[in-house]
């Protein structure tokens, strides 16, 4: 059997199972092809960690329940080797985890499925009472001067922590209040609280956790909820402005804390998070039957949430390869490299198209213009190579703080350019123009953006994203396509073009 058609033959059936694949997650599975035809469905995945103290272990952690028009799906717990339990105390739920010892450090998840089903506030609870802090007699004096001097600019409970929230914001408070906040940030939050109780408003802590797609590693967030007699009012801590964030998932308001372990230290709880958009009533679905049918249903969503985000972007790097390779093949554009395209083009998703191209071009354009110097001092390759990435380095931290002092916070985006990547292109690009000369590097060059404008273009389209992500499976039948242009032996378009006067009749 010839080459050319082994690799016909498996090309058709990789081409054929993935996309047979594909069509069994949409026919069995009730999977959307398109984007935005079903719910948009968040998850969440908490992780406990903490190290053992020695002795007996318990952990609790409060549960969400449906608050601010949030709807919590399903959850489910990773116990461990722990005894768990979930437990129910004036509409309160916490989940127990209790072990009797433990001697290495371990790691406890929490994963939940939630959709906003309306847009409405967090509405009307329980009047905390109002518990004075117990100051110093400094302390204490310092208190009371900031609260009469706020009580003197406001009209009430609202107008109070609003300005008293803007002076933390803005640093811009007096002796007193500077004294009584100190420098410690993690606790000007408890300052606060501790303000308000004093000047007799009854607040609360609101918990949850802002939801981003892609993020892994979060905390969780809290946010200031005051009571002026009639209704309650939220304010963001950090920006000082009202009203409850649209992309804020409520987990707990008011109460005591979301984490207690007993008999461990160092405890964290940290969330990673995904967005898609699958039908409610398929993700529960998939959750209970990717056990059950493994080599049918390759859907990520078995993985971890942290994985999950990161797989989001992988994915698109065969669809990026497929741009270069039809590039390349059939059309015959010349790039810098082969998959150098395909990472700019990453870059260029995490930092936009027209910042990513304009640092792109500085710190390729600077870093020639170093090499060249380089160049004279007769270095070693590797050690050539080392003092590139370094100014690559450099140039890239130096172009950050500039643009940040001049508030183009945009090119901070700078550092998802592939540092070592640039180098090496500055180093090839530069042994290229000492070989063939600066018309074959801007050939090259603007091969490769050219390669990676279209990739990103692709790349960050909204049905690519969708399907890559929620039909990992297409990727096979995108092996069987690039396997068949690897066989293509044709003119490419640019050499149709070259010698398109041979083919005209002779005059």
């Amino acid at each position: 059997m010839s080459s050319r058609l082994q690799i016909s033959l498996v090309a058709g059936i990789l081409i054929a199972l993935g996309l047979g694949l594909a069509l069994y997650k949409k026919i069995e599975l009730g999977f959307p092809l398109l984007p935005g035809q079903r719910q948009v469905v968040w998850t969440l995945e908490s992780k406990i960690s903490f190290i053992p103290a020695g002795g007996p272990i318990e952990i609790s952690l409060a549960l969400p329940s449906s608050q601010a028009g949030w709807v919590v799906l399903d959850d489910h717990f990773a116990s461990s080797g722990f005894g768990f339990t979930v437990m129910a105390s004036n509409g309160d739920r916490h989940a127990q985890w209790t072990r009797q010892s433990l001697d290495r450090s371990t790691t406890l998840y929490y994963k939940l499925q939630i959709y906003r089903a309306d847009n409405v506030g967090l509405g009307g609870g329980p009047v905390p009472d109002i518990e004075p802090p117990e100051l110093t007699t400094d302390r204490q004096a310092a208190m009371e001067r900031v609260v009469a001097s706020l009580q003197e600019r406001s009209s009430g409970s609202v107008s109070f922590t609003a300005l008293l929230l803007q002076q933390l914001v803005q640093e811009q408070m007096d002796q007193d209040a500077a004294f009584l906040f100190g420098n410690r940030e993690e606790s000007k939050l408890a300052v606060v609280m501790d303000v308000l109780a004093f000047a007799g408003i009854p607040s609360q802590r609101v918990r949850g956790v802002f939801l981003e797609d892609g993020r892994r590693r979060q905390q969780i967030n809290s946010l200031v909820e005051v009571f002026d007699g009639k209704h309650w009012t939220i304010f963001d801590p950090t920006t000082g402005q009202p009203g409850l964030p649209e992309n804020f998932f409520v987990w707990r308001r008011g109460g005591t804390s979301v984490l207690d372990v007993v008999g461990g230290l160092s405890s964290q709880l940290e969330f990673a998070i995904v967005k898609n958009t699958l039908p409610i009533k398929t993700v529960l679905f998939m959750e209970q039957q990717v056990g059950e049918q493994p080599l049918l249903d390759f859907s990520i969503y078995s993985l971890p949430v942290e994985h999950q985000g990161v797989f989001k972007g992988l994915l698109l790097i065969p669809v990026g390869a497929l741009v270069v390779v039809l590039l390349r093949v059939l059309i015959g554009i010349r790039t810098s490299g082969t998959f150098m395209p395909i990472l700019i083009a990453l870059a260029f998703i995490q930092a936009t198209l027209l910042t990513g191209l304009i640092i792109f071009l500085a710190v390729v354009g600077a870093g020639l213009w170093i090499r060249s110097y380089l160049s004279h001092l007769n270095l070693l390759l590797v050690a050539r190579i080392t003092a590139v990435v370094i100014v690559v380095i450099l140039l890239m931290a130096a172009l950050s703080i500039v643009s940040y002092k001049f508030g183009f916070n945009q090119a901070l985006t700078v550092t998802f350019l592939p540092t070592i990547i640039l180098a090496w292109t500055i180093e090839r690009m530069s042994i290229l123009w000492e070989e063939e000369g600066g018309h074959e590097v801007l050939i090259q060059g603007g091969g490769s953006l050219l390669a990676a404008v279209l990739a990103y273009l692709l790349m960050s389209t909204a049905l690519v994203e969708h399907l890559s992500f929620n039909f990992p499976e297409l990727m096979i039948s995108l092996l069987g396509v690039v396997l068949l242009i690897g066989k293509y032996t044709g003119y490419r378009l640019t050499e149709l073009y070259r010698f398109r006067d041979l083919s005209r009749p002779d005059k």
